[in-house]
This record gives structure tokens, sequence and C-alpha cells, in this order.
């Protein structure tokens, strides 16, 4: 097990109490990035990635088809 993991002894709770601990955590950090700025390199590969979008939408990918490809590259494996 990780050593922060024993440290902090949460092996000791519950599955709910872990998923809860989980749920906690992530709204903790997501709050600071959320209040973080974005990089200047960043912002501007996102700009880059909305605009290739917007020129050829068609070219985007189903996330159900993304799911089944990375599925069936693990399964090959």
């Amino acid at each position: 097990m990780p050593a922060l993991f024993e440290q902090l002894q949460i092996a000791r709770f519950s599955f709910a109490e872990r998923m809860q601990l989980i749920g906690e955590i992530w709204d903790s950090v997501s709050e600071e990035v959320e209040a973080s700025p974005l990089p200047p390199e960043l912002c501007e590969e996102l700009d880059r990635r909305i605009a290739a979008h917007r020129a050829n939408p068609d070219s985007a990918i189903p996330w159900e088809e993304v799911q089944r490809r990375v599925r069936e590259r693990l399964q090959k494996r």
C-alpha cells in the first residue's frame, strides 16, 4: 500500500467512508484547480483544438466509439 495510505490509516475506513473521502478530496482539489489560471500555452492549445473542430466538426469521434476502441486494445494485451 502507498505510504500515505498507511500513514493516514485509510484502510481502517469502510468502503463507503473511503468513497466519501474520495469525493471530498476531489471537491477540494477541483475548487483549487478552478481557481487557478490556465497556463497560456494550454489556452493556446485549447483554442487551436476548438478552431480545428469548428473547421471540421465531422472529424470528431463519438465517445462510445472511443470507449469501444480502448476496450478492444485492452483485450489484445
